[in-house]
């Protein structure tokens, strides 16, 4: 097995709603995106996949809707205030956690001709979420 792996750096604010600690309030991240690719063989340029493949296709999508962005579950209070103020949010189905924008991010790749392995999303130095499905 072949594997590549590639970072990008982004930054997003986000609040955990029913976090029972201090991450239930408004508060951001710098993270670092960690994005493997696999496959059995090599294409005929001797690749898994070009590493500029890996920025052309996500680098415009996470700097659309996750960069300098304030991710948000849908069901949030705060929606209608943040649209009646105009600010720019994404909205999730699930709570943006760094598990969840793992996930996101993979599915994301997964829409590409990428082989996409998995996406471990760095929320910190010291902490990070690895989504890999099974």
């Amino acid at each position: 097995m072949y594997k590549i792996q590639k970072e990008i750096h982004f930054c997003y604010g986000h609040r955990l709603q029913s976090h029972p600690g201090k991450c239930k309030h408004i508060h951001g991240h710098n993270v670092r995106a960690i994005i493997t690719l696999a496959s059995e063989k090599l294409n005929d340029a001797g690749m898994v996949a070009d590493f500029a493949e890996i920025d052309q296709y996500v680098k415009p999508w996470i700097n659309d809707n996750l960069d300098h962005n304030f991710l948000i579950e849908r069901t949030d209070p705060l929606v209608p205030t943040l649209e009646k103020a105009g600010e720019r949010f994404f909205p999730m189905d699930c709570p943006p956690t760094a598990e969840n924008i793992a996930a996101l991010i993979y599915d994301q790749v997964k829409t590409s001709p990428l082989p996409i392995e998995s996406v471990i999303l760095w929320e910190s130095f010291t902490a990070a979420a690895h989504y890999c499905p099974s």
